[in-house]
């Protein structure tokens, strides 16, 4: 596969950093033209001589593959737009059916090497901005595109470049909040898996595609590596410990959950993980790695000491309002990337003696979501109505899913009291019937502010579209009011209710 871009900047001129840069695909050596051509090196492909001539200035060439292969379709021309009036750039493909999402995100970067991509979007016939964030949106793009190319031919119209539109974020400056860093030493091939090693605080914690790539070929995060310590909890499908990594020494929560997939499928599933990677935010959960071992996933994350809001008791209003400014933070940090949670519920907010509050579980990978739900058959009773009928839902659902969290954290009970949540978060779906059709539970009046009453029942609105934006949920006075920075109130709290939880615990023995 050959690939080019051709610089569409106002001027004719593309940021210097982007001039001249070439890759190797990681599946194959690198293609050469005629002339004498060896690695160079940083590793990347060296053009022969007579391309260098021949090449014009602005223009970028990555070789994949024979270039000298006859190409199934003709090239492809996708126009990479840069956000905020940038211009664009051109990329042409040789063939395009070996197209994968990774291959685009790779490109992107090279596009935008200031910034964080983790999706883009196209734009369907009636104008409407469709996200691709896996290789099965990417050829349902792809076949969109070529219907229409087709069209435009029997037309005789003129052929329009695919139009991409990355949806990036500019990532903050400090680096490597977990201090760990990431193994790319050679190591055993056991499984598919990432690693992580000694703390080294000067190194990032977000990792490049070829970084990445190397580790899931090493496969240097093991199960040996690991030494189970306790139980944290069970839920979506798998068991919570809490671990020792030796070779770093480091604590860390291991969420093993068993599924019967295929070695395909699980490639896959680490594949779209590799995005956790990017997420560098104070309000989600740190994500170190992840292996399977046999029919079995590891999710290695940050620990916790106060663990998952579900086991608390009824929470008072002026903490609640401090831990629901960072689960909105975080709802809204994973929406600037394009990823929906899919999951919000108590169990996957976490604070801990220091007063953070973060998010775990969040869908990043679809095909580990569809995996759990076919393993595990049952219905959360945290989904919005609109999913429990199986209809299609976006932003608004994790919008109504916050809502229906937090009332039951005020509350201390779940919202609805026919339905019994004894036996986890999943229930047969004829019993969650009653969320679908019943009005929404309200917050009582008398017992909480108006402020608080008024946020919930927003959250809670039938209507997906009459639910709170991300910056309408910002602006809210309720998490205005409690976003002062005080940490200090939800450690005091989380301090407090482990301390009697363990006296509880001493005196029932």
């Amino acid at each position: 596969m050959l690939l080019s871009l051709r610089n569409l900047y106002p001027g004719g001129r593309a940021p210097a950093r982007q001039e001249k840069r070439g890759r190797g695909d990681s599946r194959g050596g690198a293609a050469c033209g005629g002339g004498s051509c060896g690695p160079s090196p940083s590793g990347l492909a060296r053009p022969s001589p007579a391309e260098s001539a021949s090449r014009r200035p602005g223009m970028l060439l990555l070789a994949l593959g024979d270039p000298g292969m006859e190409p199934a379709r003709p090239a492809l021309v996708i126009r990479i737009r840069i956000p905020d009036g940038g211009g664009a750039v051109d990329w042409t493909v040789h063939p395009a059916p070996q197209l994968l999402f990774r291959d685009v995100l790779d490109v992107i970067s090279q596009v935008l090497p200031d910034a964080t991509t983790t999706a883009f979007e196209y734009e369907d016939e009636d104008g409407d901005r469709i996200t691709v964030r896996s290789d099965e949106e990417m050829k349902a793009m792809l076949s969109y595109y070529y219907t229409t190319v087709m069209e435009q031919q029997g037309n005789g119209q003129l052929i329009v470049p695919l139009q991409i539109y990355p949806r990036a974020c500019k990532p903050p400056g400090k680096r490597n909040i977990h201090g760990l860093k990431v193994n790319t030493r050679a190591g055993s091939a056991n499984n598919s898996s990432v690693a992580i090693t000694d703390s080294l605080p000067s190194h990032s914690l977000k990792k490049s595609s070829a970084e990445l790539k190397k580790i899931l070929a090493n496969g240097q995060m093991n199960e040996q590596d690991i030494r189970y310590r306790d139980i944290l909890g069970h839920g979506n499908g798998g068991t919570v410990y809490k671990a020792n990594h030796v070779p770093s020494g480091k604590i860390l929560a291991v969420k093993v959950i068993p599924l019967d997939i295929t070695l395909e499928l699980q490639k896959q599933i680490m594949s779209e993980l590799e995005i956790l990677y990017k997420c560098d935010s104070s309000y989600i959960i740190g994500f170190y790695g992840a292996f399977f071992v046999e029919n079995r996933i590891s999710l290695c994350t940050e620990f916790m000491d106060g663990g998952s809001l579900d086991v608390y008791r009824k929470i008072p209003e002026h903490v609640l309002g401090r831990i629901a400014v960072a689960v909105v933070k975080g709802l809204t940090y994973l929406w600037s990337l394009k990823i929906l949670h899919r999951d919000v519920k108590p169990s996957n907010m976490l604070v801990n003696t220091r007063g953070q509050v973060k998010l775990c579980d969040f869908g990043v990978s679809t095909q580990l979501v569809n995996s759990i739900a076919k393993t595990y058959v049952g219905t959360n009773a945290y989904m919005a109505p609109e999913r429990i009928s199986g209809e299609q839902y976006g932003i608004h659902s994790d919008v109504w899913s916050l809502g229906i969290s937090f009332m039951e954290l005020a509350l201390g009970r779940f919202p609805y009291p026919q339905i019994q949540k004894n036996q986890g978060s999943l229930m047969p779906l004829q019993l969650l019937q009653c969320i679908v059709d019943e009005e929404s539970p309200v917050l009582p009046v008398g017992e909480f502010s108006e402020p608080f009453v008024h946020f919930i029942t927003q959250c809670m609105r039938k209507q997906p579209k009459e639910r709170p934006a991300p910056e309408e949920l910002m602006g809210h006075l309720f998490i205005v009011q409690y976003n002062d920075g005080n940490a200090e109130v939800v450690s005091m709290w989380v301090c407090r209710t482990l301390e009697e939880r363990r006296l509880q615990q001493q005196g029932s023995q």
